[in-house]
């Protein structure tokens, strides 16, 4: 179907942009950065394309039961994956606007962001490889790499607040990286609601607010 292979390019595209935008951050890579927000418009455009198209298609077609469900769930993960193209360029923006050299690679390290971006991109390309194969044995998996996240995350505010009691003239480049990595954890929620809408279009089953949040 035209709908799934158009989520299948913006797909790769916001994977990409993620990606990007993970190398920008931790090696503080300006040129990495201003790819990511170049490319943020065509993240936008697929979306408000895949929107149209959806709704061309109900028009048009009418669909019923499997093929409903599918549609449905497309409007969905785009909008899902062009929120995550939006904290994807976010944190991009971050590293050309914000001088925080203080926030060194060994406190990023300690941050563990690196595991946090690796586990986030582990988890939409996951999803993308159930919808493919439509194939939801991945789901459980996916579900609980965002709990990962959220423990990365938690961990990540308890070091910066010991961070900013240990060197109080640091506060101000401590929060703005804190807001960094809340823009991770949110991907991961991201993620969450996409395979809840890929098992829901597969399998018939509504997943949303069945698994607990950390």
């Amino acid at each position: 179907m035209a709908l799934k292979e158009e989520l299948s390019d913006m797909w790769k595209l916001v994977l990409s942009q993620l990606e990007k935008s993970k190398q920008a951050f931790l090696t503080n890579d300006i040129e990495q950065a201003r790819e990511v927000i170049s490319r943020e418009k065509r993240v936008n455009s697929f979306d408000l394309k895949v929107d149209s198209d959806c709704e061309n298609y109900i028009a048009l077609f009418n669909p019923v039961a499997i093929d409903l469900r599918l549609v449905l769930s497309v409007m969905k993960i785009s909008g899902a994956l062009e929120r995550i193209g939006d904290f994807a360029d976010g944190i991009a923006r971050h590293i050309i606007e914000e001088s925080c050299d203080s926030i060194s690679g060994e406190l990023k390290e300690e941050l563990e962001i690196e595991k946090m971006f690796d586990t986030v991109i582990s988890m939409l390309s996951d999803s993308f490889v159930a919808l493919e194969s439509e194939n939801t044995r991945l789901s459980g998996k996916i579900l609980s790499s965002d709990e990962e996240v959220d423990k990365y995350y938690h961990n990540a505010f308890k070091k910066l607040a010991a961070f900013i009691q240990t060197d109080p003239s640091q506060a101000e480049c401590a929060m703005k990286t804190m807001l960094q990595i809340r823009k991770i954890e949110r991907i991961g929620d991201h993620c969450s609601n996409i395979v809840e809408e890929i098992v829901f279009y597969i399998d018939a089953k509504v997943l949303k607010h069945k698994h607990n949040k950390v």
